[in-house]
């Protein structure tokens, strides 16, 4: 039995978890600093793509970039709740902007004096959390009017202190939403927001990631967004990129063991380039060589047990929130030549007549999708083509999906 030193797995999978060596996505880097360097905020930026794909984690690597380059930087997830109304935005805006406003101080005042003794002091006057929402409560108009009342107010202070401006990065972007039944539109709340002061020169950006419904929906609530933004749409790495993900980490922690060739190959070929999988599935097949090459054995990937587990880890949560009925709507589409790629109504249905005895009609097939969009597991481009919104979904449902469900012929 060969004994190996102990050792901690270098890879790291996770919902944003920074991996050991973020391979890849200079070019997306190298647009984020060019957006960094406008004097007056024309760009906007929009980081989408599906799950998996490594979003949030860029994100957190852009934050470094932007404090080292003078910028102020605010954001959080966008959770559903700060979507609920106008108000519940602006509270949102405002907390956040007060995390790096609270130190800046813009005067004093008089404080009288208590009892016979005491003097007069002064108090110092920050942009505090409290400073700003009594200036949002006393500002009158519409909930847009006071947001612009509170930008307008800081900007001065941040430009005294020497700061080029502030980015408001904001994760989870797509569960913005407007609500039309119950007048309130905290989208183009947004939106008319920082068109608004950018126009007046005010250095404050948006940054915004989320899934690909995120900018359809933007311009579908307001025209001009499709002049606010620059959308970089992050896609599955290469060869050369998923191979520097895999060996870099174990380079550089000097692993007892290292992946051979035909082990990247198999992990190329399974994860689809995406960096979760790459993460998910080395940290699996890493502790598995570990253990085969301490019991003596020839080690390699246990590819059926890795993707066995990803199925049950990544796969199965959200299969099991579709119907039976959407589930053949899937297994058909999955079936398509373009199933990893955009598909329509009408190849949906030629292919439902091909393969089911019971095939779907096209208002059927329309409904449907729209419930699997509101699921998360598909989304409509602006081309009004569809899409898996879930990474190597196509290949889960051919895996998976029960014998009793297929009626092909």
């Amino acid at each position: 039995m060969t004994k190996l030193p102990p050792f901690a797995n270098p890879f790291k999978p996770g919902a944003g978890h920074r991996p050991p060596y973020p391979a890849g996505r200079l070019q997306e880097e190298a647009e984020f600093n060019r957006l960094l360097k406008q004097t007056t905020i024309m760009e906007n930026m929009i980081l989408t793509g599906l799950r998996g794909v490594g979003k949030t984690v860029l994100l957190d690597h852009f934050k470094p970039i932007a404090l080292q380059d003078n910028w102020l930087w605010v954001g959080t997830d966008l959770s559903e709740a700060a979507s609920i109304s106008e108000t519940s935005l602006a509270e949102r805006l405002i907390t956040d902007l007060s995390l790096v406003t609270q130190s800046i101080s813009i005067g004093s005042t008089k404080r009288a004096p208590i009892g016979f003794t005491a003097k007069e002091s002064k108090e110092e006057i920050r942009l505090s959390y409290e400073y700003l929402i009594d200036v949002y409560r006393r500002t009158p108009g519409l909930v847009a009017d006071k947001l612009k009342r509170i930008f307008s107010t800081v900007a001065p202070y941040v430009e005294s202190s020497q700061k080029k401006g502030i980015i408001f990065a904001y994760d989870e972007a797509q569960n913005l939403s407007d609500h039309a039944q119950k007048d309130q539109f905290p989208l183009s709340l947004l939106l008319e927001l920082f068109q608004s002061i950018q126009r007046q020169n005010i250095p404050f950006m948006l940054l915004l990631v989320g899934l690909p419904t995120l900018f359809p929906k933007l311009v579908e609530s307001r025209t001009y967004a499709e002049r606010m933004f620059r959308v970089v749409f992050l896609h599955q790495l290469n060869r050369g990129e998923t191979t520097e993900a895999i060996t870099k980490p174990i380079s550089h922690a000097k692993c007892p063991v290292e992946f051979g060739e035909i082990a990247i190959n198999l992990l190329f070929k399974y994860s689809g380039g995406y960096p979760y999988f790459i993460q998910f599935m080395c940290r699996e097949a890493y502790d598995s060589w570990l253990q085969q090459t301490s019991e003596g054995k020839t080690a390699g990937v246990p590819v059926n047990e890795i993707i066995r587990k990803l199925d049950n880890d990544f796969f199965a949560g959200r299969w099991a929130r579709v119907t039976d009925r959407q589930q053949e709507l899937l297994f058909v589409i999955a079936n398509l030549e373009t199933a990893n790629d955009e598909f329509t109504v009408q190849e949906i249905m030629a292919k439902s007549n091909e393969i089911l005895k019971k095939p779907f009609g096209r208002s059927h097939i329309n409904q449907m999708l729209s419930s699997l969009i509101d699921s998360g597991l598909v989304y409509k481009d602006r081309h009004g083509k569809y899409l898996f919104a879930v990474p190597l979904m196509a290949s889960f449902i051919k895996r998976n999906l029960k014998k009793s469900m297929i009626d092909a012929a």
